[in-house]
């Protein structure tokens, strides 16, 4: 029990909220001081509205997001920094990666999903509490299937889901449609089932996918959302958490018409909306162009708008920062930039032997795992 005199000049409404208001690390130590309140930190309840006090004052920060990223150099670790609004980059934190051969594909409130690149082994991993959870194997084992993945939070239920596409991509081939899984982290299991398309033109039956053209699925407006194809269709495919169907977004109509090649092109979340980034070469002079399709009224492909920024070389898109900024790679030299289409100015992201990286609008510390079963706080490789 927790001693007498503590108890008896606080009310336990207090100390409660207390506690929600408290760092990660303090929660831990806490959590050995009585029998009750390691049963208030490790709960459930706890555990949410510590998180959502966490994401309420992360967004108040005056920054422009975070950049979070494996070290090619020192393989053990991962770093957390923050993108300042002035293009700037602060260190915030450095964990110990239990992982070296992982790459991670979603990260949601402080929880990061990380497959395994040679076994497919999926991990869920904390660094903050620094537990993690080594999924159960799904239904798809075979190393030569392709596999695309998504971290969601299902809000309604306070649980977290992970989708998983598997497809196999043969070009001039005809290859079987692709299937998926989803893990659920309160129930910890697999289920599996054909993907089963909801045209939302209404001209073609709910039909297959044929192949995923990303490893890394978005999380927004309550689906994980990705670019697929079907019998020479593409088109956005969305996920919806809570119900569990897959659902058609059209892309913009001939959205590359006039162009000699496209460079890239992917998803994020622009200002609010979901946009489409497309880099082009020019069928003309060879000029690259990047393009910034915004679906202002989401699923409304008549909402869908453009504006065209001239680009000095070829690039790659990867992420948007909550400013708006692109964060781009480029190759000749290789560089990481931000890059602000309104403005047209660049900035080189100085991250010393960044390797994989993410972007996260909020990189807060959470107790998600922390009731878990069949976790572990040893790191191994």
């Amino acid at each position: 029990m927790c001693q007498p005199l503590l108890s008896q000049s606080v009310p336990d409404e207090l100390v409660y909220d207390i506690l929600t208001r408290l760092p990660v690390k303090s929660l831990i130590r806490f959590s050995c001081v009585c029998k009750s309140w390691n049963s208030t930190i490790t709960s459930l309840n706890f555990i949410k509205a510590h998180l959502d006090r966490a994401k309420s004052l992360s967004n108040n920060n005056n920054n422009n997001g975070y950049l979070l990223y494996k070290s090619q150099v020192e393989n053990h670790s991962l770093f957390a920094t923050v993108y300042n609004s002035d293009r700037t980059l602060t260190p915030i934190a450095r964990f110990q990666n239990p992982f070296p051969e992982g790459w991670i594909v979603g990260f949601c409130n402080g929880l990061f999903c990380m497959p395994n690149k040679y076994n497919h082994v999926v991990y869920l991993w904390n660094p903050s509490i620094r537990k993690f959870k080594r999924l159960i194997p799904g239904y798809f084992t075979d190393p030569f299937h392709t596999e695309a993945y998504g971290l969601a939070y299902h809000y309604q239920n306070n649980d977290y889901k992970i989708l998983k596409l598997i497809y196999e991509y043969s070009p001039g081939e005809r290859v079987p449609p692709a299937e998926a899984e989803v893990y659920t982290l309160s129930t910890d299991s697999w289920r599996r089932f054909a993907i089963s398309v909801e045209y939302s033109s209404g001209s073609r039956p709910n039909g297959s996918v044929d192949y995923i053209e990303d490893s890394r699925c978005l999380f927004f407006n309550g689906a994980l959302h990705c670019i697929a194809c079907s019998h020479d269709h593409k088109f956005i495919l969305s996920f919806d958490v809570n119900d569990e169907r897959f659902r058609e977004i059209l892309l913009p109509e001939n959205y590359l018409d006039g162009y000699f090649r496209l460079l890239s092109e992917g998803l994020a979340v622009f200002k609010g909306s979901l946009p489409l980034i497309v880099f082009t070469e020019g069928l003309a002079d060879k000029s690259k162009i990047c393009h910034i399709w915004v679906m202002k009224e989401y699923g409304a492909v008549k909402s869908w708008t453009k504006k065209s920024v001239m680009m000095k070389d070829a690039a790659r898109f990867f992420d948007c920062t909550v400013n708006g900024e692109l964060l781009i790679c480029k190759f000749r030299p290789f560089q990481r930039l931000s890059f602000d289409p309104e403005s047209l100015k660049e900035e080189i992201l100085r991250i010393p032997n960044a390797g994989s990286m993410i972007y996260a609008a909020n990189f807060v510390e959470s107790l998600v795992l922390l009731d878990g079963i069949n976790i572990s706080s040893k790191f191994r490789n």
